[in-house]
């Protein structure tokens, strides 16, 4: 078999960087112009820094930040969401496939559920302080409560509408319930379970917020009360960039994780 020639392959290598080249620089085109934006305005006196600092403005702030106590701020935040988003991602999971392979569950489970998941975070506060006080336990609690809700709810459409035929396919090839259940149902709604995990992750870091908000003495909600409370909307600005960044940075890892676990399905990549 004769080798391929690599002047063939170098221009196909080639096309992947000028590619990803392409993508890169179409995601930081809306970004880099409204910092230019910004700093154009603050600068020509339209907005008054005390609203918004001039982004250039914003390196020192940050380098001060990273001198003192930012990466236990990074730290705390970023352990909280793991650890409530494994937990409630997890309850999640459980009660999903309950409710979604038994129907009498579904009867008495899922009219609680759907009124649950209409109350919002901030309801949850009071109740989780008088219960469980200022410590870490209600903070983990509503960050696993916000974590439940998209796991549970995607996965349970992902049971429901996995295609009866594959039911009586593997009913004819006489499966039994727990090979059914792993090698048909499973796998036919993991473009949905996943899906919910993603959703799950990012509505993690939004209650996580909420949760340091009220009452913490540290983490990147934290700062951004400590930066409304001191007049310091500098310091506001990196705490919301710095969700930004690892909101962006953890739903990166989750969509890799899952084109690797579907990598078996035929679609049409853009």
């Amino acid at each position: 078999m004769s080798k391929q020639p690599d002047n063939l392959t170098k221009p196909a290598t080639t096309n992947v960087v000028l590619l990803h080249t392409k993508r890169i620089a179409q995601a930081l085109a809306l970004p880099v112009l409204f910092i230019l934006l910004c700093e154009y305005f603050v600068r020509a006196g339209i907005i008054e820094p005390y609203l918004l600092p001039a982004p250039s403005s914003l390196w020192q702030s940050f380098i001060d930040l990273a001198q003192s106590d930012l990466n236990q701020h990074i730290w705390a935040s970023s352990w909280r969401v793991l650890i409530g988003f494994a937990i409630g991602a997890g309850l999640g999971l459980i009660f999903a496939l309950l409710v979604g392979l038994n129907k009498q569950l579904e009867a008495f489970l899922e009219p609680t559920f759907s009124a649950i998941k209409s109350i919002p975070s901030l309801a949850w506060i009071p109740l989780l302080l008088l219960w469980l006080g200022i410590d870490e336990g209600s903070k983990l609690t509503l960050i696993a409560i916000g974590a439940f809700f998209p796991v549970y709810t995607n996965t349970v459409a992902g049971i429901q509408g996995v295609d009866r035929k594959l039911h009586e396919l593997a009913k004819v090839y006489r499966l039994k319930y727990h090979q059914i259940l792993l090698q048909v149902i499973i796998p036919a709604a993991s473009p949905n379970i996943l899906t919910g995990l993603r959703n799950s992750l990012s509505l993690s870091w939004m209650f996580m917020i909420a949760a340091e908000l009220i009452a913490a003495t540290q983490g990147i909600g934290y700062l951004l009360s400590d930066g409304r409370e001191t007049s310091r909307p500098d310091i506001v600005i990196i705490a919301i960039i710095l969700l930004a960044i690892l909101g962006k940075l953890s739903d990166t890892i989750m969509r890799h994780i899952e084109t690797w676990l579907l990598r078996w399905r035929d679609v049409i990549k853009h």
